[in-house]
């Protein structure tokens, strides 16, 4: 049975700060922050927006893309690190606001920065095992940074959609590979408002050795090598990280071209890589192959090699693009910035 993305979906706050701002009230140098981190500008949300918002429009635009009846969708799961509630899913607030039967499982994940390409791994063993019809995996976030922390230039809000099924593919998912670890490169303990990280494990150790090692791991695993796809994604905590990834693994810089979105945009964490691969499979052509591969603290990753299908043409232009998403920005000051996140705390 071929199993793969029926439909997906992104959403976007309109809001953004531009990390000169950030950099000016902290007395940081912008052009080696925006330099250094390759990052222009990040989203920010609106007032009333936090993760479950996100996925709620995420998954309506996924479920309206490919017109799909919603009863069908038998689990939904929303990866972020970032729910409202600390007891209390996402994933029943989606379910509710896209009219899905009552008829389904859901559940939240955490996984950091791959809770979402958790989710879609999931969704993948229960339609390929016929439990279910169609599952929604979602990534979503309105990622915290401390104030003054590096994370804060380019923690971001976004969230990403993806219908998966076996029947009216829009792509293929070919297969998937995971490399997991225990290793402590980021985390937050429960009540703590502002995740805290290890600088020394983030790189090598944390983001690096996991991305390459389930990125071989799966190429290994289908025989494959880069220049068998014509594009690439991979997790974007900032700009340099997935451009270096790819010169490791041999990926060119225009196969990861149309993915990176992390420029305009930020560090959507759970969102991050799903929205790099909705970025470029609003762009891809039937027979074009997608190797992805996402990254979550913690740590570990998920790689796929997906396949696009006839299907994708039926279901292009039903919802926004990511790139639709990103123009006509409206940019606030810290000051505004502070007050929609909640950093001001009595």
């Amino acid at each position: 049975m071929s199993v793969g993305i029926v439909s997906y979906g992104a959403y976007i706050p309109r809001y953004r700060i531009k990390l000169e701002e950030i950099a000016k009230v902290w007395g940081d140098d912008p052009a080696s922050i925006t330099g250094g981190l390759m990052v222009l500008e990040k989203s920010v949300p609106d007032i009333d927006e936090d993760t479950a918002t996100i996925a709620v429009e995420a998954a309506r635009y996924a479920v309206s893309r490919a017109g799909i009846d919603a009863s069908r969708i038998g689990a939904i799961y929303t990866g972020s690190e970032s729910h409202p509630y600390a007891v209390k899913p996402t994933s029943t607030i989606v379910a509710e606001a896209i009219d899905a039967t009552p008829a389904l499982t859901a559940a939240d994940f955490e996984f950091a920065c791959k809770a979402g390409t958790a989710g879609i791994q999931t969704c993948m063993g229960l339609v390929a095992s016929n439990i279910i019809d169609l599952g929604m995996a979602i990534g979503s976030d309105v990622a915290q940074g401390a104030p003054g922390d590096a994370l804060e230039y380019t923690a971001a809000a976004g969230g990403v959609a993806y219908v998966i099924g076996s029947r009216d593919l829009a792509a293929e998912i070919e297969a998937t590979y995971s490399y997991t670890t225990d290793t402590p490169d980021f985390w937050r303990r429960e009540g703590m408002p502002y995740p805290e990280h290890g600088g020394r494990f983030t790189g090598e150790p944390g983001y690096f050795k996991h991305v390459v090692s389930a990125a071989r791991g799966l190429m290994d695993k289908l025989g494959t090598k880069p220049q068998d796809y014509n594009y690439a994604v991979f997790h974007q905590p900032n700009g340099k990280f997935p451009r270096r990834a790819a010169q490791m693994l041999g990926f060119s810089t225009e196969q990861i071209k149309p993915g990176i979105v992390v420029t305009l945009l930020g560090n959507t964490y759970s969102g991050s890589c799903m929205m790099g691969l909705a970025a470029t499979l609003d762009i891809a052509k039937p027979g074009d192959r997608i190797f992805v591969t996402a990254f979550g603290s913690g740590a570990g990753s998920d790689a796929f090699s997906i396949r696009v299908t006839d299907g994708m043409e039926k279901i292009r232009g039903g919802a926004p693009s990511v790139e639709s998403l990103l123009q006509n920005p409206v940019y606030v000051n810290y000051a505004i910035y502070a007050k929609h996140k909640g950093k001001i705390r009595l």
